[in-house]
């Protein structure tokens, strides 16, 4: 099921959105800056092509007070227009209950979206 909700989240615009994020993290790595935003940005384009049988955990190796400021500073620099746009779609998704499943993977990227420093994305299983 979760091979069949990939192929329609891919060809119903997954692609794009991935493609977006893509794109984004190539602008952020430009500078020396920006290079962990992309990087974060990067991971969310992984969720964003196949997001059936994925899910976010919290990484428990990583260092807590970074992850909370670099969450702060990617929130206030672009998390918040990611994470609004995910509110919309997910919503959208909801009014109908074909959609529901496709709603879940857009609350799941923003919620990805909205404090992506500290988290790791892993397979449910095969």
């Amino acid at each position: 099921m979760k091979t069949l909700g990939n192929i329609i989240w891919f060809v119903f615009g997954g692609v794009f959105v991935a493609i977006e994020y893509v794109v984004g993290s190539l602008a952020l790595m430009i500078t020396i800056v920006g290079i962990p935003f992309g990087l974060q940005s990067l991971k969310l384009a992984e969720v964003a092509l196949w997001p059936f049988g994925k899910r976010v955990i919290h990484n428990e190796s990583s260092s807590g007070c970074l992850s909370l400021l670099m969450n702060v500073i990617w929130f206030f620099v672009g998390g918040l227009p990611i994470v609004l746009t995910h509110l919309l779609f997910g919503l959208l998704f909801y009014i109908s209950i074909i959609g529901i499943p496709f709603g879940n993977q857009h609350f799941k990227l923003m919620k990805l979206a909205f404090t992506p420093f500290g988290k790791k994305v892993v397979n449910n299983g095969f």
